[in-house]
């Protein structure tokens, strides 16, 4: 018996469908789409289907297959109808997208049960679909560029390994009274000219000098909560943010009644072999000095990639004008800030950090979205002209440098964004850090050393809403085993703060 395999059998290539398709632009970022399909077409796909079903059909009085085909159609038509009608969607819709000019940055939206395939005459529907604004390339060759240079200095890494250390410190409930750095447990209720807003239950903060929410901030929270003991309760003022969803508070005053219902304290552990052993299987404390410094390196060359983008794009976009169309800026804000999480995460920012990121995103998100949309935009079509996209090596560069700093194996961040659906934000910063890069290779780059960091206040971040909103699509920053953001858990140990 011979072992030679057979040749595969090479399906035939579907006939393409004979379309009339006629597109309108009622917003720059918007198409609407009328596909007309002849009735030879439909005929073609009704007959295909029938042609399929025949031999087996199963009619009551007649064997398998031998049932008359007038009778087939009329028994299976509603069947048959349904499915000739997805197929001939499906198909035109891979047709008219790939073959028109324009490039769809979403999936198209149209009632599909409400698009009927007629006994007669053309099939016809009509549908809605997303697309990437047209404008002309913004000339970025020889920008003047400053690039702010930070040096990591040993009195740095000190401070890094003082909070690092405080992270890992036990907590100790205690009867004194509270001091900066300490744990609070506290409740929270909100309001305005004595009108009730929300309440916060029971959660965990940091007593810092400010505390941010999700729509609002607490300036002097720590000045006016400082020396508290278990059970107090003090009144403090936070300012809702100008983007707030409820435009009538914006820029307004609240009262938080906070009552402390736990004071813990942090006793800073020593750094001993178990401890290096426990936050990131360190030999020594060389090792371990040497992982923090790198964590706050990769947080400055973050920084520094960060203002050079900001520079690089602030130029080119005061040459591109175009609309965006509210609703896109809405649906895009959860994409915007997933790829921020991401940057942030792969840079060594600790989970504390990135709240405080999500915070201040989502007390202006639509212009802030608005602006990385534009961003995103012009980066992309220069990616395009210049054939930049991400490769294997850089995904898994990527993922690896994740999986550092969360302790996980990187197969299991992959798989987790993977299931989250954000290996196209991974794309998306990877291949727009090759385009910053590009343009950066081209332009007059001045160098600048910036002055050593001023102490700047403390701040913990609390995701609520002081002003109820009507459901926010925004994740939280950091991701469980369900693929969901969720940055209430317990930051990695080896996270270090910048």
């Amino acid at each position: 018996m011979s072992t030679q395999e057979a040749p595969e059998m090479e399906v035939p290539e579907k006939p393409k469908l004979a379309l009339d398709v006629t597109i309108t632009s009622p917003q720059s970022c918007v198409r609407d789409v009328v596909v007309t399909i002849p009735r030879g077409e439909v005929d073609r796909y009704l007959k295909e289907a029938f042609d399929e079903l025949v031999p087996g059909a199963q009619i009551p009085g007649f064997r398998n297959g031998r049932a008359p085909r007038k009778l087939v159609e009329k028994q299976f038509k509603e069947t048959i109808h349904e499915r000739v009608k997805g197929s001939l969607v499906m198909d035109s819709l891979g047709q008219v997208t790939d073959g028109q000019a324009f490039s769809a940055i979403g999936e198209p939206q149209f009632d599909f049960d409400s698009v009927k395939l007629p006994d007669s005459g053309d099939f016809k529907f009509q549908f809605s679909i997303e697309v990437r604004p047209e404008f002309a390339t913004p000339d970025w060759k020889g920008l003047k560029v400053n690039r702010p240079i930070e040096e990591i200095t040993e009195k740095d890494v000190d401070d890094a390994v003082v909070r690092l250390l405080s992270r890992n410190a036990p907590m100790e409930a205690t009867d004194e009274a509270a001091v900066a750095g300490d744990r609070l447990l506290i409740t929270a209720k909100f309001s305005s000219d004595g009108k009730y807003l929300s309440e916060m239950d029971e959660e965990y903060i940091t007593l810092s000098d400010r505390v941010t929410f999700s729509d609002a901030i607490c300036e002097g929270f720590g000045a006016a909560v400082s020396g508290v003991i278990e059970g107090d309760t003090r009144t403090v003022v936070a300012k809702i943010s100008d983007g707030a969803e409820d435009e009538s508070m914006r820029g307004k005053e609240v009262e938080v009644e906070v009552h402390v219902v736990e004071v813990l304290h942090r006793n800073l552990p020593e750094i001993t072999p178990a401890f290096l052993d426990e936050v990131g299987d360190f030999e020594n404390e060389e090792e371990f000095r040497k992982f923090v410094r790198e964590s706050l390196e990769r947080q400055a060359k973050y920084r520094e990639q960060q203002a050079v983008r900001k520079a690089v794009v602030h130029l080119l976009t005061d040459n591109a004008t175009f609309e965006l169309p509210v609703d896109l800026v809405r649906r895009q804000t959860t994409r915007e800030l997933q790829r921020k999480i991401l940057e942030l995460r792969r840079s060594g920012f600790s989970e504390d950090q990135i709240r405080g990121y999500v915070n201040a995103i989502r007390q202006n998100a639509q212009a802030e979205t608005e602006i990385a949309l534009r961003e995103h935009f012009i980066l992309e079509q220069i990616a395009e002209e210049l054939k930049l996209e991400a490769a294997a090596e850089d995904y898994e560069a990527e993922i690896e440098l994740i999986a550092q700093q969360s302790g996980e194996a990187p197969r299991r961040i992959r798989a987790r964004l993977e299931k989250a659906g954000q290996m196209d934000a991974l794309r998306n910063q990877i291949v727009e850090s090759k385009v910053i890069e590009a343009i950066t290779a081209e332009a007059n780059v001045t160098e600048e050393k910036l002055k050593p960091k001023a102490d700047a206040a403390s701040e913990f971040a609390v995701f609520h809403n002081v002003i109820p909103t009507k459901g926010s699509n925004i994740p939280e920053a950091m991701h469980d085993d369900s693929g969901e953001p969720d940055t209430t858990k317990t930051a990695s140990k080896t996270t270090v703060t910048g």
